[in-house]
């Protein structure tokens, strides 16, 4: 079988998992845990605390070096609602592409990994390859994060990290974090003919919102100094806010959720702090002069870390070297990198596909694509062998 033939059957193996992020990934990780098993590759799994997810790290070549880690995930996002031509969940072949949901995000690449493990185990490697696959990416890269606490004490700290995104095979140095949060402010119901009686939690959600967007504005002057990044500025938005029960009731409660888009360089704890040194400045005291059981709070529900540049780095000069290129990119879209970054991991982006094909309904990757990445993860193999 070809290595194009192999990788076309495993993507439709993990294709035909639904593994949703609301969903359990273990089917599809058990899987995996058994094709390596058939290669004598031991599996460190490292599971959610209810057990239904797991995230997996394996280590093909000498363990007793810092290796080259492959990273993975293997959630996807729903299809509910989308106008699907075939069953998301069966690949179907058609024009040089492969169309099936997590074809390009990112199970493609996780399944092209896989396919390489024959090549991986052929001849002795001299720099270990590692497969790091976890789950819930699709949901704040949150899943990959007890895996990569791991890393340098009972599992490996990887010498570079190559996180195989969709970036058409381009070398991808930085990318902009992201971070949700969920301000919930409480004020104090009453008719509303008796407005000085009320704490409006609607009136004080109006003024979170002014804030927001004041410091938004600060952040467009501040601009982005690289001139790298599109828009050229850490954002801010606000995307969903609910609250009151009826015209004629000062409202109780307000719900705003909100996020930052930051530059590596910024922080989105400082857009929190600041919001609430603004509230506890200027709307709580409002508040409580009516009740003290009112109250302003926010909440942290996402927070991926952004990708920083490393030039010179030992991934970003490894991914020019195999993939023939000497530019870097920056993209929009968060990706489990900024993690491994953190970590102390030199990490960059580079994976096949198209990034405009993920969470559309009829996803597809090309069979060019699968070529030029298993040919990017040949090369890697001869790398290994020889000594990078």
């Amino acid at each position: 079988m070809s290595r194009q033939a192999a990788a076309k059957d495993l993507i439709a193996r993990l294709v035909a998992f639904d593994t949703t992020s609301e969903k359990s990934n273990l089917e599809l990780m058990n899987f995996v845990r058994g094709y390596l098993g058939e290669y004598g590759i031991e599996c460190h799994l490292t599971p959610n605390e209810t057990g239904d997810k797991t995230n997996l790290f394996a280590t093909i070549g000498p363990a007793e070096r810092p290796g080259v880690a492959l990273s993975g995930h293997t959630d996807c996002v729903p299809v509910t609602g989308q106008p699907w031509d075939t069953d998301p969940f069966a690949v179907i072949e058609k024009d040089g592409k492969l169309f099936g949901r997590g074809t390009c995000d990112m199970k493609g690449f996780v399944a092209m990994c896989l396919a390489m493990v024959p090549a991986f185990c052929e001849k002795p490697l001299s720099t270990p390859i590692h497969l790091a696959f976890s789950y819930d990416e699709e949901v704040g890269c949150t899943g990959v994060k007890p895996m990569v606490g791991r890393l340098g004490k009972d599992l490996p700290m990887p010498l570079a990290v190559l996180v195989g995104e969709p970036t058409m095979m381009q070398v991808v140095d930085a990318h902009k974090g992201i971070s949700d949060f969920e301000t919930v402010i409480t004020g104090f119901e009453s008719h509303s003919s008796m407005d000085l009686a009320g704490g409006n939690a609607i009136f004080a959600g109006a003024q979170i919102v002014g804030e927001l967007m004041r410091l938004r504005e600060d952040y467009i002057a501040t601009g982005d100094a690289t001139g790298r990044f599109t828009p050229p500025y850490s954002s801010i938005h606000v995307g969903c806010i609910s609250g009151g029960t009826a015209s004629n009731i000062v409202p109780r409660r307000c719900e705003i959720e909100w996020e930052m888009r930051a530059l590596p360089e910024h922080n989105s704890a400082d857009v929190e702090r600041a919001l609430m040194t603004f509230a506890e400045r200027e709307l709580l005291p409002k508040l409580r002069s009516v009740s003290p059981d009112t109250s302003i709070v926010t909440t942290k529900l996402v927070d991926a870390p952004g990708l920083a540049p490393d030039a010179g780095s030992v991934a970003e000069v490894l991914a020019k070297r195999l993939t023939g290129r000497n530019a870097v990119e920056t993209v929009s879209y968060a990706t489990e990198a900024g993690h491994f970054q953190l970590a102390g991991a030199p990490t960059v982006v580079c994976g096949p596909g198209d990034i405009a094909q993920a969470h559309r309904p009829n996803e597809y990757i090309s069979l060019a694509q699968v070529d030029a990445c298993l040919d990017f993860l040949e090369k890697l193999t001869q790398a290994c062998r020889t000594g990078l």
